[in-house]
């Protein structure tokens, strides 16, 4: 196996985490919310960390399924631009797509690990114990990862056909 290969294949296994992580944070927030609404109107006895909790989740499921959202190119793109130009301005379109990504995750890799820096001694009134910088963590975490996931396209290509990303396509009806 030689180092593309490798690194395809922890690629792989990297948005496969993210996938993972992603949607037990989307479970949690499903579950949290109607647990707050359900002790505030039917218990009357409202709690003050499902909300805050919820946020946490959902800054997780942004971030790191924003990353694997990138890996498996099925974020916003306008097709029918990109089919309406010629080959050669294709590419350049998506060199540019390419190259604001890169920018994009770069500075989400530089200023979230400042902000995280930054926040890394204040807290969360709900949660004490939960530092406000590791709440910021998956910033920088996803902008790390989408440089990884965009260094993949660009040094190795598109993930094969036998990718775990690929497994959920819809199938023809007839």
């Amino acid at each position: 196996m030689d180092a593309r290969q490798r690194y395809a294949q922890a690629m792989e296994w990297t948005y496969i985490g993210c996938i993972v992580i992603s949607g037990a944070a989307l479970v949690a927030i499903t579950l949290i919310i109607p647990l707050g609404v359900f002790m505030r109107y039917a218990m009357n006895r409202p709690l003050s960390w499902p909300e805050p909790a919820a946020v946490v989740m959902m800054v997780l499921f942004s971030f790191l399924g924003g990353a694997a959202i990138y890996r498996a190119n099925v974020h916003i793109a306008v097709e029918a631009l990109l089919n309406a130009v010629r080959p050669a301005t294709r590419r350049a379109m998506l060199w540019g797509v390419d190259a604001c990504v890169g920018l994009t995750a770069a500075f989400m890799l530089g200023y979230g690990a400042q902000l995280c820096h930054v926040t890394w001694f204040q807290t969360m009134a709900e949660f004490p114990g939960l530092k406000q910088g590791i709440v910021y963590l998956p910033i920088p975490i996803a902008g790390a990862l989408t440089l990884l996931f965009l260094l993949e396209r660009l040094w190795v290509g598109p993930p094969p056909p036998t990718s775990m990303m690929y497994t959920d396509q819809a199938t023809e009806l007839e």
